[in-house]
C-alpha cells in the first residue's frame, strides 16, 4: 500500500456555545494581543461582536481587521500582512468563510515567512520553513471548511487567475466550530457554501489519491448534507449542527486528497466574473460527476445511496444517473441556478485553458481535455 499523509488540526471544538473556549485558549499560552480578521459584513451585522465581547470580558486586547474581499487577492494578503506587522499581535483570530479563513492564512504565513510577500511564489506546494502564526478558526458558513486544509486560495487580479497554496505550516492550530456563530447566514450564502461542501465531499471521495479513510470520512459527509443542508438553508438548528459538523469532516479529507475537476472550473467562474465560490462550485458538480461516471467503480452507488435512493435493482448505470440526480435536485432545491448568465463565448478558450491548468485539476479521477472542458462549460450557457 502507498504512504499516505494526514494533516489534521491539533485540537478542535464542536458545539452550541463553542466560541465561549476562544479566552481561555489565549490566557492559557500567555498571548497579549490578538489580531482579528472578519469579513465588513460580518462585522456589521454583530456576529465578529460575539467574540471580540468574549475578548473585552477577559481583558485581552485585539485589533479588528475588516479589509476582507469575498475572492481575497494578492494585495489583500499584502496589506494584511502590513497590518498585523504594525498591530504588535502575537497571535490572530479569524472568523468567517472561506475569504477570511485564506486572506488570514496567506497573512500568518507571510509574517513568518517574509520571503514569500510577494504572495504568488506560495502557489502550488509552498516550501514555507515556519508555521503560521498561531490561529484559531471561528467558521461562520456550513461550506468551506478551511478551519481545518492546508489549502488556500488566491486571486491574481492582473492575470484573471485563481491559485491554489497547499502547504501544512497554514493549517489553524485551533478551530472552534460553534453553529450559533452561522445562525445569520442568509439562505442563498447557506445553500452555496453547503453545496460547495458538497462538492468537497464527492470529488474527495471519488479524486485519484483517495482512500480508506479519506473515503469514510467523505461519504460521511455527503450523507450529513443530504439530511442537514435543505433544513439549515430554512435555519433550522439542527440542520445548522450538521453542516457545521459535515463540512469540517470533509475539509479533513479533502485537505489531503485532493479534489477535482469541478474545482478547477470553478476558480476560473470565480476569477473571471467574480462568481461566488460555492454557487460556481453547484453548477459544475453534476456536470463534471456525468462526465467522471464510467471511472468511479462502485461509488456512485454509494452517494445514491447517501441521499436515500433505494439502489436494489439497479445496474450501474441507473445508480450513476441515480447518484447524479439526487445531487442535482438538492441544488435546485436549495436555489442554486443552472445557468450562468455572464459567461461569454469569447471567453472560452481563456477558461478553458485557466481549469486545466489550475492545481486541482491533476487529481480528477478523468484526464479531461481542453474540448472536455469547453463541453461542460457550455452546458452553463
Amino acid at each position: 500500500m502507498a504512504v499516505n499523509r494526514f494533516v489534521l488540526n491539533g485540537i478542535s471544538y464542536h458545539g452550541h456555545g463553542a466560541i465561549r473556549e476562544i479566552p481561555g485558549l489565549i490566557l492559557a499560552r500567555g498571548l497579549k494581543k490578538a489580531f482579528v480578521a472578519s469579513d465588513p459584513d460580518l462585522v456589521r451585522f454583530g456576529v465578529t461582536k460575539r467574540v471580540t465581547d468574549l475578548l473585552e470580558q477577559n481583558s485581552i486586547p485585539y485589533e479588528l481587521y475588516s479589509n476582507i474581499k469575498p475572492n481575497p487577492t494578492i494585495e489583500n494578503v499584502q496589506h494584511g500582512v502590513d497590518a498585523f506587522r504594525a498591530s504588535g499581535a502575537d497571535c490572530m483570530i479569524t472568523i468567517g468563510g472561506g475569504s477570511s479563513m485564506d486572506t488570514g492564512k496567506g497573512i500568518g504565513i507571510i509574517v513568518n515567512n517574509p520571503e514569500f510577500y510577494d504572495v504568488r511564489s506560495l502557489e502550488g506546494v509552498a516550501p514555507t520553513k515556519k508555521r503560521t502564526v498561531f490561529t484559531i478558526a471561528v467558521p461562520t458558513t456550513g461550506g468551506t471548511g478551511a478551519e481545518s486544509t492546508i489549502n488556500y486560495v488566491i486571486t491574481d487580479v492582473e492575470k484573471r487567475r485563481k491559485f491554489v497554496c497547499v502547504d501544512p505550516n497554514d493549517i489553524p492550530d485551533i478551530a472552534v466550530v460553534d453553529p450559533d456563530m452561522m445562525s445569520s447566514m442568509p439562505k442563498g450564502l447557506t445553500a452555496s457554501t453547503g453545496m460547495d461542501a458538497l462538492t468537497h465531499a464527492i470529488e474527495g471521495y471519488t479524486t485519484a489519491a483517495a482512500w480508506e479513510l479519506s473515503d469514510c470520512l467523505n461519504l460521511e459527509a455527503i450523507q450529513l448534507i443530504a439530511k442537514n443542508l435543505r433544513k439549515a438553508v430554512q435555519n433550522d438548528p439542527d440542520g445548522r449542527e450538521g453542516m457545521a459538523l459535515a463540512q469540517y469532516v470533509t475539509a479533513m479529507a479533502y485537505s489531503n486528497v485532493g479534489l477535482g475537476i469541478a474545482h478547477s472550473m470553478a476558480h476560473t467562474l470565480g476569477a473571471v466574473y467574480d462568481t461566488p465560490h460555492g454557487v460556481a462550485c453547484a453548477m459544475m458538480l453534476p456536470i463534471v460527476m456525468d462526465f467522471n461516471k464510467e471511472c468511479t467503480g462502485e461509488k456512485y452507488k454509494a452517494i445514491a445511496e447517501a441521499f436515500g435512493v433505494d439502489t436494489e435493482g439497479m445496474d450501474q448505470a441507473a445508480y450513476r444517473q441515480a447518484a447524479i440526480d439526487a445531487v442535482r435536485q438538492l441544488s435546485v432545491d436549495v436555489g442554486i441556478p443552472t445557468k450562468l448568465e455572464k459567461l461569454k463565448e469569447e471567453d472560452l478558450p481563456f477558461l478553458c485553458e485557466s481549469a486545466a491548468a489550475d492545481a486541482c485539476a491533476p487529481g480528477n479521477p478523468r484526464p479531461a481535455t481542453l474540448a472536455d472542458f469547453e463541453a461542460m462549460f457550455r452546458q452553463l450557457m
